[in-house]
């Protein structure tokens, strides 16, 4: 017996749906996304403090969700062959000509994720192979709950084990030179 089609939707269907409901994209298919916790916007808060303190005056620009990553989107692309689109929680973009109207067409510089419950595999796995086949230079995994943050830095095309910084370490981005987030705002004492 056959099966009906499953649907495969593109960045033109997303230009159709509402906007106060956040889905991403992923190889066409949709993945609902649950309202983030408080715990989770305070974070993200803590970070984008210290990384927009950090960026005032030079060129590399930083956003918070929701803000649409068209991670493999190409110059010239239509929105019906655009099948993959993502809200990180936190992007830093340093090409500002892949910046346009609607979010990011292509790979940002820095990529962070705060994990949940609901996105847990998603950001571990889903996210991890997706920001590494589209050549995001660092991803960030930030774990609420064990206190820690894990960074990737992309290498000859692959991430590499991580470098683990627990809540009292100051942790070096990368990709921007001489930033160091304190992640004694980011997790203050319980």
């Amino acid at each position: 017996m056959l099966l009906p089609a499953k649907k495969r939707y593109t960045y033109a269907d997303v230009l159709t749906w509402d906007e106060n409901e956040r889905i991403e994209l992923v190889d066409g298919d949709a993945v609902m996304m649950a309202p983030p916790s408080r715990i989770h916007q305070e974070i993200l808060t803590a970070l984008l403090l210290q990384i927009g303190e950090y960026l005032k005056g030079k060129r590399c620009k930083v956003y918070p969700a929701p803000f649409a990553v068209r991670i493999f989107e190409e110059s010239g692309d239509s929105p019906y062959n655009v099948d993959t689109l993502v809200e990180p929680d936190i992007s830093v973009i340093c090409d500002t000509e892949k910046l346009d109207d609607a979010g990011c067409k292509g790979a940002p510089d820095l990529i962070m994720e705060i994990l949940s419950p609901s996105t847990q595999r998603h950001d571990r796995l889903t996210k991890f192979n997706l920001y590494q086949k589209a050549g995001v230079k660092e991803y960030w995994i930030i774990d609420p709950v064990a206190r820690v943050v894990s960074v990737y830095s992309l290498e000859d095309g692959a991430y590499h084990a991580a470098a683990v910084y627990s809540a009292g370490a100051f942790v070096p981005v990368g990709v921007l030179d001489d930033c160091r987030i304190d992640l004694r705002t980011v997790f203050p004492e319980p």
